[in-house]
């Protein structure tokens, strides 16, 4: 037969497959892939369980079960002001890199641009090269990594079809400013340029920070995929659930692509989810409760020989090893986790040039008896 030609050469497993599948091999302490180790909300599982006793196991709608795109609009409108239409403008889909994929696929033609801020998290290139599009990555500098938009503004043409932004951002803990809004505003006013803009940590915000949505502002919103997910405030990311907002005239296109890919989202959870999130706290109180795990982590790395970088949202937290030796970030991290037990993320892996500024990603989002075994690890960590 003839040799299949890959549309995606570059492409191999990813790292967080591998050094997941490595902590489990040698035994470490998993800190790398971004789940939590401890359990959902008990409530929302037996709401999930009655959802099924009570006949919903057949096929959802294909936009999702109205009541949780009900709630969803209730709660962008409670928190950012941002008005959906349940029915045209909110569609659930099978967790935020389906989101991602299916709203590049829906606007991307072939040598159109697409403009990414590295380090990246890393579905976002290779779904914008299957769709035929060129990736204009613009890579950010630690330890602030914030946005040069001067720059961006050198990037942008009249090819220049999408912006794809991640506040809070997935690998730095960065978030997007005022100011940035601002910029972006400033930069995309009078152009054909939408916005992608992944939220999925929208609710692990920090210090008393706003989460600047596009759905905050209107001449943001009318041209924005905004993409979020249940996985990360359920505390449930196996279930891979999510959803996407859009203006009618986006979300039209968005559905033409979902209903081929995969038509529609588990129904029982669905329904579950519904119920569950007419209890506000579930989502207001989640800041408070991962800025705990934050400043516990924080605590605890300040202890070690690492250096800690700013972390004013998600569920990661950047160190730098730069005063512990010359290693490269990928060789450092796989004797970090042989020989340390505690597994992380090389944060080379985030951008198309491997760049290596000797920094480390781990996830806190675990329960305190593991973050003090990881910490204690560290600790006596000889490099």
């Amino acid at each position: 037969m003839t040799p299949i030609t890959s549309k995606l050469p570059q492409v191999g497993t990813t790292i967080f497959t591998t050094m997941s599948a490595l902590a489990t091999e040698v035994g470490a302490i998993n800190l790398s892939q971004g789940f939590p180790d401890y359990d959902s909300s008990p409530q929302l599982i037996e709401l999930i369980n009655k959802a099924m006793k009570d006949g919903h196991n057949q096929y959802a709608p294909m936009a999702g079960v109205m009541a949780l795109r009900e709630e969803i609009a209730h709660k962008v409108e409670k928190l950012h002001g941002g008005k959906y239409d349940p029915d045209t403008e909110i569609t659930i889909t099978a967790g935020g890199t389906q989101a991602i994929f299916t709203a590049i696929s829906a606007v991307i033609n072939p040598n159109d641009e697409v403009i990414i801020f590295e380090p990246a998290f890393d579905c976002y290139a290779p779904a914008i090269k299957l769709m035929g599009g060129i990736v204009k990555s613009l890579e950010l500098e630690p330890p602030d990594y914030r946005i040069p938009w001067n720059m961006v503004r050198k990037l942008v043409n009249n090819r220049t079809r999408l912006i794809i932004l991640n506040s809070p951002h997935n690998p730095t803990a960065t978030i997007l400013h005022k100011e940035d809004i601002e910029e972006l505003s400033a930069i995309v006013k009078n152009q054909d340029i939408l916005i992608l803009s992944d939220e999925v940590y929208e609710h692990l915000i920090y210090d008393g920070e706003t989460h600047h949505s596009m759905a905050r502002y209107p001449e943001l919103q009318q041209r924005s995929f905004i993409v979020a997910s249940f996985g990360k405030l359920f505390h449930a990311t196996g279930w891979k659930v999510g959803y996407c907002l859009a203006p009618a005239y986006l979300m039209q296109e968005f559905r033409k692509v979902h209903q081929f890919l995969v038509f529609s989202v588990n129904s029982s959870m669905q329904y579950a989810m519904a119920e569950y999130l007419k209890n506000e706290r579930v989502y207001l109180d989640l800041p408070e409760f991962f800025e705990q795990k934050r400043n516990y982590f924080r605590s605890g790395i300040k202890q070690t020989k690492f250096e800690l970088l700013p972390c004013y949202g998600s569920y990661f937290q950047f160190v730098s090893y730069n005063k512990l030796t010359d290693e490269s970030d990928t060789d450092f991290t796989l004797r970090l986790t042989k020989e340390a037990g505690v597994a992380c993320i090389p944060t080379s892996v985030f951008y198309t040039k491997a760049t290596d500024h000797h920094i480390l990603r781990f996830c806190f989002a675990k329960k305190q008896e593991t973050l003090d075994e990881a910490v204690n690890r560290l600790i006596g960590f000889k490099p």
